[in-house]
């Protein structure tokens, strides 16, 4: 059984507990966070005493916590990862999200199963078979458009599968588990949670004759992924999981972009419920903020909603892997030690620490960081700004120059301090007993916290004010996750309490109240796979399909696959193969696209998508086109010194993992 058709999940990343319970905070339903080890985050893990907080904090709310076990595994490390599942579950974490199917061989505990998005699921077939395997929430390729995704939903069952997908957050160029540069050129494998981000180097672009197309240029960067515009659609389409990007990420960015999107989400539930076809959160309570959330205010190399609706001419990032910011003015003079600045909107302010850039002559982004702001003339919107560093030192500074600010220390400062307030509604009843009082509260789930006290039944002097009074404390919720709808007053007459008992009274009635809660919270079930075995939806596997240990090999041959060569990590491949598979198109962004120039006059049948090369030092690369798929293919070769290395490794401390040829 998987989240409920009708339920919208907004799923947050954590970097360590801290951040989770903030994200909690914020509005998120569910949380993914690295465990102990083996994340595809290498340096994000968490000890379990930490995520036993973070569970206990997103239980309170009925909000679900994920733990990643999403790398590939190695024979050696099965028993360690086994044992983690087990320590997960038993501090009461609601998933595992698994990249290996050899987890599946595992004897683990009855946890929920999440396919996580290196398992490259691009199609309804693949869905389904994970679907039948036993995966209860899948995560879709962040390349896929609406027709494709509506696809993935009528080939599985919305009562057991739930499809979750990419909203917001850095984009690999790369298909997810289809990118082995970083394992070829360092021995550190992406599968492995240890992505050296080569994508985000500049390269050279030379043709087949070896002339130059593009000069240091970051062409497999790609922008940050940005779905807001998109929600409706993406519910339409069938999905019920919103993931945002980032357990690298900071404090402030949880906060915000999952503020952004819980805000997006609430005006949609809103909608939907006016119209007739509701739908709800996947948990309780309504969070409100103390900021207006922005996405542009984080880190981001400017948006894209990449392939959701067709391929776009705009999704790469290709003159800085930086962050740009956002305009705000004009450079009006330069001075020895400063520069003039104009703002083009007169309530802008700066601030000291805050963080400047432009772009120089030659489309290179220059930081600036702020050592001193002084307003010059308000009116005019006159800034004067004191740099941290030298002012020679900055390279084609001059009047009319564009400026853009990346980093608002007020609005850092902002998100530094408690910005949020999320609160489950409830309704009181306060009525009269034999020997004294009792308090009911039902919230919005249903749930009920009952306590009585023995108290006189003593008349008040002054009636209305005794009621105001009554009602006064009652309604003090505000140390608790609980906010008050109502307030019913059952008695026959006002009635003098003191103060100290009607705040014993409400806190015993919101610790029964807690106690139902939580014992009404079911652990998410674990689906049963499909029996016997369905195939698998090719008799064939590559090492694209990353076995890297014998449990996923005995996995595939159960479900049907008859040749199963070794993961990349096994160093079987020592030739050319692809060492990234995308959907970008260096051609097409380029304008050399075949596709494009077809029925252009006079240039229909002279743009052929041949090969290109990318060079970043000594790097050298091959770009191959398949153009009717639509993909672009990174070809190259692992080092010598990567081979050289592994061989140090397995003779110092030898790894046991799936061999498809004889070990030399």
């Amino acid at each position: 059984m998987s989240l409920q058709p009708h339920l919208l999940e907004l799923l947050s990343p954590a970097r360590d507990a801290d951040i989770g319970i903030a994200a909690i905070d914020h509005g998120a339903d569910a949380v993914y966070i690295g465990g102990p080890a083996f994340g595809a985050r290498a340096s994000a893990g968490n000890d379990i005493r930490d995520l036993e907080r973070l569970i206990t904090h997103a239980h309170r709310f009925h909000a679900r916590i994920f733990v990643t076990l999403n790398t590939i595994l190695r024979d050696d490390e099965l028993e360690d990862a086994r044992r983690m599942a087990w320590q997960v579950y038993e501090a009461g974490a609601d998933a595992l999200i698994i990249q290996d199917m050899g987890v599946l061989e595992l004897d683990l505990p009855p946890i929920q199963l999440h396919a996580s998005t290196q398992t490259d699921i691009r199609t309804p077939e693949k869905a389904r078979f994970l679907e039948d395997a036993g995966l209860s929430q899948i995560v879709l390729a962040r390349e896929l458009d609406l027709q494709q995704i509506a696809a993935v939903r009528a080939a599985t069952d919305p009562a057991r599968t739930t499809i979750e997908f990419f909203v917001h957050g850095a984009l690999c160029v790369a298909y997810s588990g289809q990118c082995f540069i970083s394992h070829a050129h360092t021995g550190r494998s992406a599968n492995r949670g240890d992505c050296n981000q080569a994508c985000r180097l500049p390269y050279e672009v030379l043709d087949g004759q070896g002339r130059i197309l593009a000069h240091e240029k970051h062409v497999l960067s790609m922008k940050d992924n940005n779905q807001s515009a998109n929600l409706r659609a993406l519910i339409d389409a069938g999905v019920r999981s919103f993931k945002i990007e980032g357990r690298y990420k900071d404090l402030g960015y949880v906060k915000n972009i999952t503020a952004h999107y819980r805000t997006l989400l609430d005006e949609i539930l809103e909608e939907r419920e006016l119209s007739g076809a509701p739908l709800a959160r996947a948990s309780s309570g309504r969070t409100t903020f103390a900021f207006t959330p922005d996405p542009d205010q984080n880190f981001n190399r400017e948006f894209t909603d990449y392939f959701v609706n067709g391929r776009q001419d705009d999704i790469g990032a290709f003159d800085t892997p930086k962050t740009p910011g956002r305009a705000i003015g004009w450079v009006t003079q330069v001075g020895d030690t400063w520069f003039e600045l104009e703002v083009s909107d007169r309530a802008t302010v700066l601030h000291n620490g805050d963080g400047l850039c432009y772009w120089d002559l030659h489309k290179e982004l220059v930081g600036v960081h702020i050592n001193r702001a002084e307003s010059v003339n308000a009116k005019k919107g006159l800034w004067r700004v004191f740099p941290k560093d030298p002012i020679a030192g900055f390279k084609d500074l001059r009047r009319g120059l564009e400026i853009n600010r990346n980093r608002d220390m007020d609005w850092v400062r902002t998100l530094d301090k408690k910005s949020s307030d999320r609160r489950i509604g409830l309704w009181a009843e306060f009525s009269e007993t034999p020997d004294g009082f009792a308090l009911t509260l039902t919230d919005e789930d249903g749930f009920t916290g009952h306590a009585a006290i023995v108290q006189p039944h003593q008349g008040a002097t002054d009636p209305a004010r005794a009621e105001a009074s009554l009602r006064e404390q009652l309604g003090r919720f505000g140390a608790t996750l609980f906010a008050a709808h109502d307030i019913a007053l059952k008695t026959t007459q006002p009635w003098f309490i003191p103060a100290s008992a009607l705040n014993a009274l409400r806190r015993e009635a919101v610790a029964a109240l807690e106690a139902a809660r939580a014992a009404g919270l079911q652990r998410l079930p674990r689906a049963q796979p499909v029996q016997p075995p369905v195939p698998f939806p090719e008799d064939t596997l590559t090492y694209l399909a990353n076995v890297f240990n014998h449990k996923a090999h005995d996995f595939y041959v159960r479900h049907g696959v008859k040749v199963i060569d070794a993961a990349y990590e096994s160093k079987e491949e020592e030739g050319e193969v692809s060492l990234m598979i995308t959907k970008h198109c260096v051609r097409f962004s380029m304008s050399l696209c075949p596709k494009q120039a077809k029925g252009v006059i006079g240039v229909k049948g002279t743009i052929k998508a041949e090969p290109l090369q990318l060079i970043n030092g000594r790097e050298k690369l091959t770009l191959r086109f398949d153009c009717k798929p639509c993909e672009m293919h990174v070809v190259g070769r692992m080092k010598q010194s990567v081979l050289n290395q592994h061989r140090r490794e397995m003779q110092e401390q030898p790894m046991q993992f799936y061999r498809a040829r004889p070990a030399g």
